[in-house]
């Protein structure tokens, strides 16, 4: 038996956290950011970070196919999704957790350049880093 913080702390063994102000530097220096927030819909109402996508925790694999980039590449839908694994992706929740065993998840999946953002939204706040309601 394990508990949800142990299968957390396994998950972060394996795969990159990237702290909220390299998230801030990445969201600053590209066009066309890809931002997954794994939060439940109701916590993305309330506020979210500018240009994110939400798909939450749960169905997240799922959803992936259905994500803006993959669907204006005009490509079959495992060649986009394809192309969107190789692409820089940050992964973002409450605390940091959700994003984590989010990011194992998709490493699984074959992305390659997937991180989960340490501390998630409750660290973006504090910063008193820029939020949309």
């Amino acid at each position: 038996m394990k508990t949800a913080q142990q299968l957390v702390a396994e998950a972060k063994a394996v795969i990159e956290e990237v702290s909220i102000e390299q998230l801030a530097g990445y969201l600053q220096q590209t066009t066309e950011p890809l931002l997954i927030d794994v939060r439940e819909p109701a916590e993305f109402s309330q506020s979210h970070i500018k240009h994110a996508v939400n798909y939450p925790r749960g169905v997240l694999e799922m959803q992936l196919a259905s994500h803006p980039l993959v669907a204006a590449s005009g490509c079959a839908p495992d060649m986009a999704l394809a192309a969107l694994a190789a692409k820089p992706l940050y992964l973002i929740c409450r605390s940091g957790a959700r994003s984590a065993l989010a990011a194992e998840s998709l490493q699984r999946m074959g992305f390659t350049q997937v991180y989960s953002v340490a501390g998630g939204m409750q660290a973006w706040i504090d910063a008193g880093l820029a939020v949309q309601q």
